[in-house]
């Protein structure tokens, strides 16, 4: 999991502990926002699990912690149903200015209400999950009903909630009752999957039948049998989100990215300038990566740069020059590892490309034959090409193309 921490301002001033899970060595095919339990956080085991399942088909995922929990700012006190939504179009609304549009919104529990009212006012959100959702905002009220009279506004009390000691206010109180769920999901008009527990002792399974009931076509229903509202078992939150790809796969575009179809065995290197900043498209005939340069440069770090491309060239043409050779001499090589640093260096009082392969042999070789393994390393292709000087012819392809 390749991940980035930013921070999100919400309308309030406060700063949301936001985080931004990448799929590994790829360019995101979209983004989901996902919306975690009441009272919980976004490091949540299980919202890390559905990240990573997600991550695998190629969803980045943004998860945050709503305000005054986790690492974001703000008093608790005013984490209210209303708040959350907010906080869930803050973080929206950052990431379509400095990524892209999130297409698909998640939501646990609480958090699955909060996504669907923020998708009801979000035209580029194009479908929404709930996992263990209340069909009713008040339902969440009823962890803390016995525990308080009635607040006026600006009174506070300190409340019980999953073993947690909080304090809330009567505007807090009051904030869950503002809105008509059951009403919003009528209304909604966009596709939904509906995933609840049977045996969920913390929100019943029969919110799940009022959400489906409630909702318009398409819309779906997972059970996830014998989870536990948390998802505390790995396997389950891990079910989950290969199931909510799978989903979102039939409303939310994740095709592989186009890519020139090169002729014969020519490589081609595609970059969007204005898409993918420094992420580059190489494929050839049969096969296809990706390059990039480091965050620290202003990459995305999706892939290889391009000298840890030739630094990858160098050190598998080694490692397969050794095969050849200990094969033919009939030696007891079982495996072979090649390890290569590049740097720039003065030498000489010249500035010089140094990259430092270091060996490792796996298998029943003594001292005469590994030194001769080292001598057969440098006589690699790669390894003499890198060490002579190269003619590199350039050519235009064709006059300037327009795509606008």
């Amino acid at each position: 999991m390749n991940t980035d921490r930013i921070k999100v301002i919400n309308e309030n001033g406060n700063e949301l502990a936001t985080s931004i899970d990448f799929p590994n060595h790829q360019k995101p095919k979209q983004f989901a926002l996902f919306a975690h339990c009441f009272t919980c956080t976004s490091q949540l085991n299980a919202v890390r699990n559905i990240s990573q399942a997600l991550n695998n088909k190629g969803i980045a995922v943004v998860r945050f912690d709503f305000t005054g929990l986790g690492k974001s700012e703000g008093d608790f006190a005013n984490s209210h149903f209303e708040a959350n939504v907010d906080d869930l179009i803050a973080v929206n609304n950052y990431i379509t200015k400095h990524y892209q549009a999130p297409k698909l919104m998640i939501g646990h529990s609480l958090g699955g209400a909060a996504a669907i009212v923020a998708a009801s006012k979000l035209d580029n959100i194009q479908a929404i999950v709930t996992i263990g959702s209340p069909a009713d905002v008040q339902h969440v009220t009823k962890q803390f009903e016995g525990q308080v009279k009635e607040l006026e506004k600006n009174e506070e009390a300190e409340v019980l909630i999953g073993g947690r000691q909080f304090k809330i206010s009567g505007e807090f109180v009051d904030g869950f009752k503002q809105h008509n769920l059951p009403e919003t999901v009528k209304k909604l008009r966009k596709p939904i999957l509906v995933m609840h527990s049977p045996i969920d002792e913390i929100v019943g399974i029969n919110n799940a039948h009022e959400i489906y009931h409630n909702a318009k076509h398409p819309k779906s229903f997972v059970s996830l049998d014998s989870a536990d509202h948390l998802l505390t078992k790995k396997e389950d939150s891990i079910y989950v989100g290969d199931m909510v790809a799978s989903w979102a796969s039939r409303y939310i575009d994740l095709s592989p990215f186009e890519t020139p179809n090169p002729n014969n065995h020519q490589l081609v290197a595609h970059l969007n300038l204005v898409d993918n900043n420094f992420t580059t498209f190489i494929n050839t005939k049969n096969h296809g990566i990706i390059a990039d340069e480091p965050k620290s440069v202003g990459g995305y770090d999706f892939g290889m740069s391009p000298f840890e491309l030739v630094s990858a060239g160098l050190s598998a043409c080694t490692v397969m020059t050794i095969k050849l050779y200990a094969e033919r001499k009939k030696w007891d090589l079982k495996e072979v590892y090649t390890y290569v640093n590049h740097s720039k260096e003065v030498i000489e009082g010249e500035n010089k490309d140094v990259f430092a392969k270091s060996l490792e042999f796996v298998g029943n070789l003594d001292e005469k034959q590994r030194e001769r393994l080292r001598d057969i390393a440098s006589k690699c292709p790669v390894h003499r090409t890198l060490q002579q000087p190269s003619t590199i012819k350039t050519e235009m392809k064709n006059e300037q193309i327009d795509k606008t």
